[in-house]
């Protein structure tokens, strides 16, 4: 199809009827001209397709799929390799079922525990969403269906998600917010990004110009379309205009007529109309001409997938004792309503209708010697003694039980946000109880964000299998019994409890602002900053072997920040079974001049080895990767000074380090002027020479340095007051000596460089 010259035979009405959807999931044609309608459908952790009385939050049934372990848990992979498995497989749906966008992947950040969709994003660190995120999209993106990357952008909340303004300073938006979506457009090259439903420090993100222009095409040579989440828009002519080319569901023609008007009375440029159908039909047309609906979808090849990605995406947190794995030989009393209906994915517009579902129980068929006793229910908070009292009488005859539990669809949704990271209470009673009968308790944990573990004591090994997908029970019987070595990493930090986390005082906002007061210190930021306790860590995941880390190596000792360095480093298995470890890179800035965390993840890779095998990871170090946003240069800068490359087995473990020095070949311009203090004036050079001879005057004056011990003011006192005091005060503390206009002289001097 010739873009532009269909383009050209379009009516005003025709152009703006394009911007909208059809009906819920569609795009509306132009028959005449031989533009097609395509369809979008949700993701992205599967497809879910509704052909009948559709609806965006997952109430009515969508074709039975094939349900992949949630962001949640395949972010616990650390794995490249598995989402652009799992994003291939999606494509392939999608193919198969005519779909020619599929919505996701999600990437906002984990500000807050508490967020309700927090089981569908990646993390609370922007580097491992945006590497996860790129290999999903280049995954599904190979089928030739396109990806929606959303939600653009500070989408951290679900509380008043269609009026709140995320107010957050540009330095936390760039380093913190942001800097998955870019490498989802420059690396994953996404087709399409979603933007968010919330303002952005004062305009909706639907409408908002430097977002979806500046940012996002300008800056990021982003080249495909941007749609709304689902009644997003509030103007739609601002719309239109900041680059947000496809309004869905749809207005029912009552924005089509708004664009038409706005066009006719010169509010709005034809151009801005004739670029966003442009890029629609560029973007449909990619998928139009390479729609293979004869696609073979295999879901059972699928299935075995998301049991082996749901089993290598499970976190060993706790193996006292060496408890697990368990033996054939073990009589196991098996505890938990999840143990039989699992709890595998999140609820609302992601929600898959899994073509089979496989328990715990299922998985255990023709095991020679367990029980299964229910222990709670889901429908109330309250413990049934009936049930406990069943599921301790089984604990009591075993040698060891595995108590699956975790959290309600009710207690994480879309729509709301946590109130609490409390597991239900009648859970915490079963635990309880069977611990004092039952010294071998393993807890199994199916939930979509962390929670609080008053109890951990009771329990002799825990398993974060977090939301693992329709396979999830076969995956978590393959970890307990090591049929598979758990080699998941927590990607997000698991608080104490709920009042630990940077964002708890604010989370939420007063009325609809919601001001980011923790800036960049997110997660692990700030609790290792802090050097506060925490219940684990982010990175952090046990095996059942263990590994060596030797030979750390870079490149050079001493780059500019227009080099790029090489790391490498090796890792022996050191324990008896094979075994999946991930190696991951930090990086440290050992002195800076800005707030800056203590250490930030900067690379990560997952190494496969047998018993005594030894392999050498590379790592590959950009300007980036040892850069702040610095908002005098509006760009990415690199103080001069030494950094540590840190390897890390979490955040809070450094295994390995080595100090390079890194120089930067940008000087940040800085002006002075009569209210500089003394002690930024002296770190310039030029300021330095030219104020030396007067500060010394000064210091003479006042008797600094001249061993007076009886005085009530001491050196240290005077030499801090005069590193403060303005330049303006040195004409009143010379005496005189140097007048105003000579501190001007000097100031332009200084300037004029």
């Amino acid at each position: 199809m010739d873009i532009k010259k269909v383009i050209s035979e379009m009516t005003l009405e025709e152009k703006a009827s394009l911007l909208s959807g059809l009906d819920f999931w569609h795009t509306k044609a132009v028959e005449r001209l031989g533009v097609e309608s395509v369809m979008v459908s949700d993701g992205p952790h599967g497809l879910r397709k509704q052909d009948e009385t559709a609806d965006h939050l997952g109430i009515n049934v969508s074709v039975p799929a094939v349900c992949f372990p949630a962001a949640c848990a395949s972010a616990a992979s650390f794995d490249r390799d598995a989402l652009y498995q799992i994003g291939e497989s999606v494509g392939v749906a999608c193919q198969h079922e005519k779909v020619a966008v599929n919505l996701g992947p999600a990437i906002n950040i984990k500000r807050s525990p508490l967020c309700g969709r927090n089981f569908e994003y990646f993390s609370e660190d922007p580097y491992l969403a945006g590497e996860l995120a790129a290999s999903l999209i280049k995954g599904v993106q190979s089928q030739n269906i396109g990806t929606s990357v959303k939600h653009f952008a500070a989408n951290s909340q679900e509380h008043r998600r269609m009026s709140s303004d995320s107010v957050v300073d540009e330095r936390t938006l760039r380093e913190i917010y942001f800097p998955a979506f870019e490498k989802a457009v420059k690396d994953g090259k996404a087709w399409t990004v979603m933007c968010s439903y919330n303002k952005v420090n004062g305009e909706y993100a639907s409408q908002n110009r430097w977002l979806l222009t500046d940012i996002l095409r300008n800056e990021w040579g982003f080249d495909g379309y941007v749609m709304s989440d689902w009644g997003a828009v509030s103007d739609r002519v601002k719309g239109v205009h900041a680059g947000l080319e496809l309004e869905m569901p749809g207005s029912g023609g009552a924005n089509d007529k708004r664009v038409v008007e706005a066009v006719r009375s010169g509010k709005l440029d034809e151009k801005d109309v004739d670029l966003a159908v442009e890029r629609l039909l560029t973007i449909h047309n990619r998928y139009l001409e390479n729609a293979k609906p004869e696609t073979v979808w295999d879901k059972e090849v699928q299935h075995a997938l998301a049991r082996q990605i749901s089993a290598e995406s499970m976190v060993l947190l706790k193996n006292e004792g060496g408890v697990l794995p368990l033996s054939k030989e073990d009589k196991i009393a098996v505890i938990g309503y999840f143990a039989e209906k699992p709890r595998y994915q999140g609820g609302g517009s992601s929600h898959i209708n899994a073509f089979k579902v496989e328990s715990l129980l299922d998985a255990l068929e023709g095991y020679p010697s367990f029980t299964y006793a229910k222990g709670y229910g889901i429908e109330k908070d309250e413990a049934d003694e009936a049930l406990i009292s069943e599921a301790v009488q089984n604990a009591k005859a075993a040698d060891k039980a595995v108590l699956v539990l975790g959290l309600p669809d009710a207690f994480e949704s879309e729509g709301y946000d946590r109130a609490h990271m409390h597991m239900p209470s009648c859970q915490i009673e079963l635990l309880k109880r069977v611990s004092k009968v039952n010294k071998n308790v393993i807890v199994v944990l199916y939930n979509g964000s962390p929670i609080e573990m008053p109890w951990i004591d009771d329990a002799k090994a825990v398993i974060e299998a977090y939301l693992g997908g329709q396979a999830v029970g076969g995956a978590t019987k393959a970890v307990l019994f090591g049929e598979v070595n758990p080699s998941g990493c927590l990607p997000e930090s698991f608080p104490i409890k709920l009042e630990d986390n940077p964002s708890y005082i604010s989370y939420g906002g007063e009325g609809n602002t919601a001001v980011y007061n923790e800036g960049v210190f997110v997660g692990y930021r700030y609790y290792d900053k802090k050097k506060m306790d925490v219940l684990f860590p982010f990175g952090y995941g046990l095996s059942y072997t263990t590994f060596r880390y030797d030979n750390l190596a870079v490149s050079s000792d001493s780059i500019k920040d227009t080099d790029e360095i090489t790391v490498t480093v090796d890792i022996t298995n050191t324990g008896n079974v094979f075994g999946k470890e991930v190696v991951q890179l930090y990086v440290s800035d050992v002195e800076s001049t800005v707030f800056r965390p203590v250490r930030e993840l900067k690379g990560f890779e997952k190494v496969a080895m047998n018993p005594g095998e030894t392999k050498t990871v590379s790592f590959r170090l950009s300007k980036r990767a040892f850069a702040y946003w610095n908002t005098t240069l509006s760009d990415w800068h690199v103080e001069t000074g030494a950094f540590k490359i840190q390897i890390c087995k979490s955040s809070r473990d450094v295994i390995l380090e080595k100090e390079i020095y890194v120089e930067s070949t940008v000087r940040i311009p800085v002006k002075y002027d009569i209210d500089s203090i003394m002690i930024d004036l002296m770190e310039n050079p030029k300021a330095a020479a030219m104020l030396s001879p007067i500060l010394e005057g000064m210091k003479k004056a006042m008797g600094i340095g001249q061993g007076n011990e009886d005085s009530a003011v001491s050196d240290g006192m005077m030499t801090a007051m005069i590193n403060y005091l303005p330049l303006r005060n040195v004409c009143g503390f010379s005496g005189g000596a140097v007048t105003f206009e000579q501190l001007q002289m000097i100031i332009d001097a200084i300037n004029a460089e």
